[in-house]
Parts: C-alpha cells; sequence; structure tokens
C-alpha cells in the first residue's frame, strides 16, 4: 500500500499561510512552524491582522502554550522575518531573544524596509540563516505584496464570465446568470483574497452589484472602488448599502452637488482625471496601493475592461466559461479594432478546472519585464 510523503515543515508552513488569506492585509501571508532539534514540532502560528502578531510571534507563543523550549530549534517561516518597527516590533528581535538555532525562509521579503535585512540581523546574532523550499509557492501566495512593493501597484485579476463564445451579457446588458452557483461560490473566494473589489460605473447602473463578499467565510470586507468619471453613481446604489468602504474614482470636481449626495452616503471620492477626461488608471492604481492594496479584483463591463487590456494594466484572467452560447451580445473586453494578429495581446495558461457545470480559465499575459511566476 503507498503511502503519501510525509507534509515537511515548509509545506505545512505554507498551509498556515494559506488561513491568513482575507485576514492578514496589507500585510503579507505568512507561515510559521518552529521544530525542536529532537524533530518535533512544537509552535505553529501565521499572520494576523494587521496590527496584530505576525506568524513567528504566534509560534512562538503556541510554543510557550504547550511549555516547550525553543531554544536551538529551527524556525520554518514562508517569508523573511521582519526586521523594522511598523505596527508592531521586529519579529528578528523575538526569534534572537528567544534563542533560536537556525532558520529557514523560503523567499526574501520584497518590502525595503527588510530585502534581507532580517537575515542579515539573525545572522548577526550567531543564527543560522537558510533559503529553504517552496519559495515559488510563498511568492505567488503573496502575488499582491510582490507587485506593491516592488512595482508600487497592485496585482490586477481581471474576472469575468462567459459564454463558449465568449460573450459576458446580452446585447441589451443582461448577464444574471450566465454560470452557475458553483462558480459564482468560487469567484466569491477569489474576491475573499483581495484588497478592493473594483467595478465601473456601466456595471452599477446595469446590474446594480452589492460587490461584498457573501458566498463564503470571511473576516473582513474588501474595499469597493467604482471607476466613475462623471460621477453617475445613484446615491441609493445597493454598494453603498453594504457596511464597510466604498472609493469612487472621478475624472473632474466639477459635480459638488453629485458629489455631496455620495459622501453623504459614506462615500469617498478620489480626483485622478486623465487627458481624455477619464479616470486615469495607471494613477489609480498607484493610489490603490498607497492606501495597502495588494491584489485588486476587478469585475467590471467590457468597456472599462478593455481600457485595462489596452494600457497593459492586466496581470491576470479570471474567466468562468459557461456551455451555452449567446451569439451577438457584449465581449469580454472592448478593445481594438486589431490590424494584425501580431498585436493580439498573447496569454500563458495557468491553470483550468472544472467548477460545477462551467470551467475557471486562469491565464496570464505573456511576461518579458518581470519574473512573475506561474501558480
Amino acid at each position: 500500500m503507498n503511502h503519501p510523503p510525509p507534509v515537511t515543515p515548509m509545506q505545512e508552513a505554507l498551509a498556515l499561510a494559506q488561513q491568513a488569506i482575507g485576514l492578514s492585509d496589507p500585510n503579507p501571508r505568512v507561515g510559521c512552524v518552529i521544530v525542536a532539534p529532537d524533530g518535533s514540532v512544537i509552535g505553529r502560528g501565521h499572520t494576523q491582522q494587521a496590527g496584530g502578531p505576525h506568524a513567528e510571534i504566534m509560534a512562538l507563543r503556541d510554543a510557550a502554550a504547550r511549555g516547550a523550549d525553543v531554544r536551538g530549534s529551527t524556525v520554518h517561516v514562508t517569508l523573511e522575518p521582519c526586521s523594522h518597527h511598523g505596527r508592531t516590533p521586529p519579529c528578528c528581535d523575538a526569534l534572537i531573544a528567544a534563542g533560536i538555532g537556525r532558520v529557514v525562509m523560503a523567499v526574501e521579503d520584497p518590502n525595503p524596509l527588510v530585502a534581507g535585512q532580517g537575515a542579515a540581523r539573525l545572522r548577526a546574532a550567531g543564527i543560522a540563516v537558510e533559503h529553504g523550499p517552496l519559495g515559488d509557492e510563498a511568492r505567488e501566495l503573496n502575488i499582491g505584496f510582490f507587485s506593491r512593493m516592488q512595482r508600487g501597484r497592485p496585482w490586477v485579476r481581471l474576472k469575468a464570465a462567459v459564454s463558449l463564445d465568449g460573450r459576458t451579457a446580452l446585447p441589451n446588458g443582461v448577464s444574471q446568470w450566465i454560470t452557475g452557483a458553483e462558480a459564482r461560490t468560487d469567484g466569491h473566494a477569489w474576491r475573499r483574497r483581495a484588497g478592493a473589489v473594483l467595478t465601473g460605473v456601466g456595471t452599477v447602473l446595469d446590474d446594480n452589484p452589492r460587490l461584498d463578499v457573501r458566498l463564503v467565510p470571511t473576516p473582513r470586507q474588501p474595499l469597493r472602488a467604482i471607476v466613475d468619471s462623471r460621477l453617475e453613481t445613484p446615491p441609493d446604489a445597493r454598494i453603498l448599502d453594504e457596511p464597510g468602504s466604498v472609493l469612487i474614482y472621478a475624472a473632474r470636481p466639477d459635480a459638488p452637488q453629485r458629489e455631496a449626495a455620495l459622501i453623504a452616503r459614506r462615500a469617498e471620492i478620489a480626483h485622478v482625471p486623465g487627458a481624455t477626461g477619464k479616470v486615469d488608471l495607471p494613477a489609480m492604481l498607484a493610489d490603490l496601493a498607497q492606501r495597502g492594496i495588494n491584489e485588486l479584483h476587478v469585475e467590471a463591463g467590457h468597456k472599462l475592461n478593455g481600457s485595462f487590456v489596452r494600457e497593459g494594466l492586466v496581470d491576470e484572467f479570471l474567466v468562468y466559461m459557461a456551455p451555452m452560447l449567446i451569439g451577438s451580445g457584449r465581449e469580454l473586453a472592448l478593445f481594438g479594432p486589431l490590424e494584425q494578429l501580431a498585436a493580439a495581446p498573447r496569454l500563458r495558461w495557468l491553470g483550468i478546472e472544472r467548477i460545477g457545470a462551467d470551467l475557471r480559465l486562469l491565464a496570464r499575459p505573456e511576461r518579458t519585464d518581470q519574473p512573475w511566476p506561474s501558480a
């Protein structure tokens, strides 16, 4: 009888890190496992909500609760321990004070305030530091955090539900429901990953969405954002009814009455005018990064989707394909027309999986400028 291979400490730490999805933003999702010199696991933990303890502190507390002595133990952690004072003290100092003998980290922290300094501080204290396995997986789990630290913008994931012939809606805009309940639930799990969920005013007017996470459990709701150049969002839109923050990006401050009505509904208005009189999307992404958004989940109509594609701002396509034909209707993204196939944006598949009666397709643009890893 074949038995599955034993789970390694780093694999367990990565599984713990996944429990921080929807919890730790804007901090990265980190897991930590402490292994005693005899090979037994004596502490486990993952990053808590912002301002709460990091994974290493949770693992040290777990070991203390077990009455375990961590001196000389090995810490397996999915991200380099922090070395700076943020909302919490440096994890390096806690590991040094605890007498840890060795640290194995999956990947270096991209935060310029850390970026190798954590490992250097540990080594200076006499602690052996090694780069361990699963670095690509740890980076992938925090792809938005890496994007924000290294590019100054969130990781942009464009989600759409389409028919087999690539339509997202009928010509009149009706789109509910192309895909089944299982795909919609799966889509909410992807919403939970994001720091913000964004749509366009056209979708607000056509579908009146709530844009929250409700089909899967979540410890927090992501920020909801609307691209609305002329402030046409109705003050009675359902998106404004839900608890939490709503951020509306407008092009110009020339509609004071509409702006006041939306502010009265607890919306925040941000002006990021572009040269064409519409919202400057790259400037919007930079603003979202400044607000601590790691992953931006876009659920918009074909026009805004087309703008994101045309400007080369989509990092990942999350597409649910239903086994139906619609014929004439709205496409996934309105851009072009192209004169040559060579000008078409090329993608690479990351995964194709059946979700209920539908398919979930995950693809990313082919990149030559950034070594973003495959999932």
